[in-house]
């Protein structure tokens, strides 16, 4: 469970992380940096486990793959949005960033709410105001990417145990 961090639609990988702070890639100092021209308290207040909510078109710009990552290091369990772009979804499943689209949470969650996402089942409840909603599962290959942590280390399990 993890409180809400709402964001609108066309959520650019340039906001999640200005091209500034590009020079180093370790995921703390990315995470230190993300959202921060869209919110200057979220790099300093996100918890593990908060969500991110977004509108339509959710890492959207160029394909800087350090955006999942930036948001991933954060702390961020799940990004729920109504939509994405596809090379951000890409990047970010590539990095087992459960990303889920609902566009019935997104309208139903404020910030702040306390969510809580079932990553199996794809189940977002809004606990603080007492509903659910039913984002499109992912295939058991998503899942068990997710639950890998990713594609190479998904790959890398595959091939020790082939």
């Amino acid at each position: 469970m993890g409180k809400a961090w709402k964001f609108g639609h066309d959520i650019d990988t340039d906001v999640i992380i200005p091209a500034r702070y590009l020079n180093r890639f370790e995921p703390e100092h990315l995470a230190a940096h993300c959202m921060e021209d869209a919110d200057a308290s979220f790099a300093a207040n996100v918890q593990p486990g908060d969500m991110m909510i977004g509108g339509k078109n959710f890492g959207c710009g160029s394909s800087r793959e350090h955006a999942p990552l930036a948001i991933k290091a954060a702390g961020v369990k799940a990004i729920i949005a109504e939509s994405y772009a596809r090379i951000f979804y890409r990047n970010a499943l590539n990095i087992g960033m459960p990303i889920l689209e609902c566009p019935e949470a997104v309208k139903g969650i404020e910030a702040g709410d306390e969510v809580e996402v079932d990553l199996q089942s794809s189940t977002i409840q809004n606990i603080s105001k007492g509903t659910s909603f039913q984002a499109t599962p992912f295939p058991p290959f998503m899942q068990e990417l997710i639950k890998a942590g990713g594609l190479v280390p998904y790959v890398k399990e595959k091939r020790k145990n082939a």
